[in-house]
């Protein structure tokens, strides 16, 4: 029986301790394009996955298999200018997902932002949707929806199924394998508009470097990677934070100080509204507030607007006083 053409990059995963190697960029985004393309076989699909994670994916990996995925996407030939690409696909379920408070103070402010993400993914979770159904914000139907949000509204939030949907089947295989797998990494990194800078959040030790490294071989510009709250771009303020980065091609790794003396207990009622609250001024939130203007403050540094972890954090306290509560009516529409 003639081999299948997939079947090399499967064999240089797993010929076993002696036999099997890393795959060089070139070869993971060729790997990624058969995939994507319809030219690999259901088993295949699923043993490359977990040979992979099994291996743990290097830079070089993450990078051509974004290239990949970047090509496939069909996109309009006139994107909007967006200054920040916000990947959200962790849910919270200590905190609430105060950094979309960070990324509407930015966005009210003129700095475009767009974020994307799923929903209804591990139970006991707070996810973006929910979140921005009580903020009153609908996601983007389309990507050309999404392009005019961005240029009206200066903010949208596309579900990754716009972007592609077999990015999201992939992603769902979790739930079959028992394992996440690269493509956890890979929407980490989309970053589909091409934004000027992108932030992002990790959980699992060691992939922050993975995010930068990949970063450096895209050629991003502006890239911030640490390890957030519940996995998400979100600082948390109880501990110190170590912010890996790129600033205008330059790398950088910043260590963010913790924020209160004190850890705050779980959030047990996860109350959605109070997002809403807070930032109209209709309560107070020590926690939340820290977080909102701590991961303001990382995002301000990666955008190029503060040179220094100080300065990023005045300024995203002053943007916070002087944000324009009617903002969220306009990006309701």
């Amino acid at each position: 029986m003639e081999q299948h053409p997939f079947a090399p990059f499967i064999q240089m995963l797993g010929k076993g301790k002696q036999g099997s190697r890393d795959l060089t960029q070139q070869e993971a985004q060729q790997a990624m394009h058969m995939v994507l393309s319809g030219q690999v076989e259901p088993v295949q699909l699923g043993a490359f996955l977990m040979l992979m994670r099994v291996k743990e994916e290097t830079g070089a990996e993450v990078a051509g298999f974004v290239q990949a995925v970047r090509a496939s996407l069909d996109l309009p030939d006139k994107l909007p200018e967006v200054a920040l690409d916000w990947p959200t696909y962790a849910g919270k379920r200590r905190q609430l997902p105060w950094y979309l408070l960070s990324a509407l103070l930015l966005a009210s402010h003129g700095m475009p932002v767009l974020m994307h993400g799923i929903g209804g993914g591990t139970p006991g979770r707070v996810w973006v949707p929910d979140a921005l159904k009580a903020l009153g914000i609908a996601p983007s139907a389309s990507i050309a929806e999404a392009a005019d949000n961005v240029r009206n509204r200066n903010f949208a939030y596309v579900p990754l199924n716009v972007f592609s949907a077999e990015l999201e089947r992939m992603l769902d295989l979790k739930a079959v394998l028992g394992l996440r797998s690269p493509v956890h990494t890979i929407i980490r990194m989309l970053n589909p508009f091409h934004a000027s800078a992108s932030i992002m959040g990790i959980f699992h030790p060691g992939y922050d470097d993975t995010h930068h490294q990949a970063g450096i071989l895209l050629g991003e510009k502006n890239m911030a990677v640490f390890k957030g709250e519940g996995g998400e771009a979100e600082r948390n303020p109880d501990g110190a934070c170590n912010v890996k980065m790129l600033r205008d091609g330059e790398i950088l790794e910043e260590e963010w100080p913790t924020l209160f003396g004190t850890r705050h207990m779980k959030d047990e009622a996860m109350d959605i509204e109070r997002l809403v609250q807070l930032w109209r001024g209709e309560i107070e939130d020590e926690y939340g507030m820290a977080a909102v203007i701590g991961t303001a403050a990382i995002a301000l540094r990666t955008l190029g607007r503060a040179d220094s972890i100080s300065a990023a954090e005045e300024l995203a306290a002053k943007l916070w006083e002087t944000r324009d509560i009617a903002y969220l009516q306009k990006v309701q529409g």
